[in-house]
């Protein structure tokens, strides 16, 4: 059990910072964007972490109120979460 979430966990954190990176570069060239609840849904499916850092590393949505105060308390939902399966 303790392999499969940690084989989650680093699938959904790479796929959250490569669709969040996708989208800073979608919005670079004016083309269709990831939708905002599309990022919202891999954060709170436990890619908060891969958000994240993609948010800051491309400084990327960091003026959305939603997404400082959200993307934060899905990461804090996410660690209770993977302690609870992982402990």
């Amino acid at each position: 059990m303790v392999q499969v979430v940690l084989l989650w966990f680093a699938l959904i954190n790479i796929i959250g910072y490569v669709v969040m990176s996708e989208d800073k570069n979608k919005a670079r060239k004016r083309r269709d964007r990831v939708p905002e609840k599309t990022l919202f849904l891999l954060a709170f499916m436990g890619g908060a972490l891969g958000v994240l850092i993609a948010m800051y590393h491309k400084r990327h949505k960091t003026r959305h109120t939603s997404f400082v105060i959200g993307i934060p308390l899905l990461l804090l939902l996410n660690i209770l979460l993977y302690g609870y399966f992982l402990g």
